[in-house]
Formats: C-alpha cells, sequence, structure tokens
C-alpha cells in the first residue's frame, strides 16, 4: 500500500509539474527506482509513464501543429530512427554502467532544465542573423534532431528543453508550434521507444500503470489550477528537487562504488 500510494503521488506530482513547467521525470523516475525496480528497467517505465501526458498535450496542441503539417513527416521520421536507436542502445548498456551513469544524466538534464530559456534566447538571436541556411546548415539541423530523439530513446528526463532549443535554432518563433511539436516528437520518441521496451520486457506495468494514473489526474487537475499557480514558482521547485535528487543519486552511486 505504502509503495502504490507513493508511485501514484510521484506519478500525481510529476503529471501536474509536466502540464505546469515540465520536469515531471526528476520525481517519477526516482520514485521508480525507490520501489526496487532495476535502473534500465525504471527509466524504460518512466519513458511508458510519460508517454500519455506527451499525447494528450500533442493533441491540444493540434490546430497549431496544421500549420506545420508540411515539415511534419520528415521530424517525425527522424524521431522515430533516433528513440529506436536510444531505446536499443539503453537495453545494451549494463545495468551497473547504467546506475554509475545516471547521476551525470541527471545533472546534464538538471542544467538544461535551469539554463534552457537562455539557451533557447542565445538560439533565437543566433538564428536571427543566418536566416538563410545552407545545405550544410540543414544537414547538421537534421542531426542535431536525430542526436536529440536518441537521448530521448535512451534517458527521457529533459529531452523536452533540449527539442525546444532546437526548434529556436531552425526558426520557429510561434511557442504554441513549437510546444505542439515538442510533444509530439516526443510522443513518437517515447512510443517507438516503447515497443522496443516491450518486446524485451523491459517495462514494469504494475507500477508504470500506478504512475501512469497519477499522472493522468495529475495533467488534469493542472489543467484547471495552471491559471491559478505561479509558473516561477513551479519551476524553483522542480530546480531545487532536481538538484537534490541529482546530487542524492551522486552521493548514493559514487559511495557504492567506492566501497
Amino acid at each position: 500500500m505504502f509503495e502504490l500510494l507513493l508511485l501514484f503521488s510521484a506519478g500525481l506530482l510529476g503529471g501536474m509539474v509536466n502540464s505546469i513547467a515540465g520536469g515531471g521525470s526528476f520525481i517519477t523516475f526516482p520514485a521508480l527506482m525507490f520501489v526496487g525496480i532495476p535502473p534500465v528497467s525504471a527509466n524504460a517505465t518512466n519513458t511508458f509513464a510519460s508517454c500519455g501526458g506527451y499525447l494528450s498535450g500533442a493533441y491540444a496542441f493540434k490546430d497549431d501543429l496544421r500549420a506545420h503539417k508540411k515539415e511534419l513527416p520528415k521530424l517525425i521520421f527522424i524521431a522515430l530512427l533516433g528513440g529506436v536507436l536510444g531505446a536499443w542502445l539503453l537495453l545494451q548498456i549494463a545495468e551497473d554502467v547504467f546506475r554509475t551513469s545516471i547521476p551525470w544524466l541527471l545533472l546534464f538534464a538538471t542544467l538544461l532544465f535551469i539554463f534552457g530559456g537562455h539557451i533557447n534566447a542565445s538560439l533565437k538571436k543566433l538564428n536571427s542573423r543566418h536566416r538563410h541556411a545552407s545545405a550544410v546548415g540543414k544537414v547538421l539541423l537534421a542531426l542535431t534532431l536525430f542526436g536529440i530523439c536518441v537521448y530521448g530513446g535512451f534517458f527521457n528526463a529533459g529531452q523536452g528543453i533540449i527539442t525546444l532549443s532546437y526548434l529556436a535554432l531552425a526558426g520557429y518563433t510561434n511557442i504554441n508550434a513549437m510546444n505542439g511539436i515538442k510533444l509530439l516528437l516526443s510522443t513518437v520518441v517515447a512510443l517507438v521507444a516503447i515497443a522496443i521496451f516491450i518486446y524485451n520486457d523491459a517495462i514494469a506495468w504494475y507500477e508504470g500503470l500506478i504512475v501512469l494514473a497519477g499522472a493522468l489526474v495529475g495533467g488534469f487537475i493542472a489543467a484547471n489550477l495552471s491559471k491559478k499557480l505561479s509558473q516561477h514558482h513551479v519551476r524553483l521547485f522542480v530546480i531545487f528537487a532536481s538538484i537534490g535528487i541529482t546530487v542524492y543519486f551522486f552521493i548514493d552511486t559514487y559511495a557504492k562504488v567506492s566501497q
């Protein structure tokens, strides 16, 4: 009962945070590991539990996505390839190796969450000075998106922030369209990764469904509360929580390694 309440609460809070500020994986992924799920399986399960929020969010931006329907097939194709490779890489890595990489992945995602706005602003300035991208530039943009989707298939946390930075660099300016494309690509990466995880029996279904249920409820609640809650304060909460969780994983991981 304690584990059920813990996982549901983590999903509830993670779903609310994802809807308002992003960063819910900083809550749900550690919760899945806390109840004893091995790191690789916890990561796969977190991807499964997060997918529902991506899908519903992308649907909410369907009108904004229609304005970019010509470029979406190319972006989706790249996301499919990247998600497949990222999920495959996750399943190839040894549990011990992945466990020691978790603090660094969390640190990377935390820094992206904190400085993502500054990165986006810098990329927008850079893009405004170079509006006529060369053929080489377009190839580099495609490779950048591919790398982002590989990361998303391998480790879910922070993918949305990196994707927004990519979209700013690619010249997108409408924030609603950017959020819609971000959620659509996250959905594609998650779905293809989940298919691979299911084939390899990597998802802890019982725990994942509890987190998913909590995330769906949390997302629904947040949709009604988002206008009343301060996004600045929610963002600060996510930053402090992510820093604390990252520090904990560094101490826990390397204390075990040194023993």
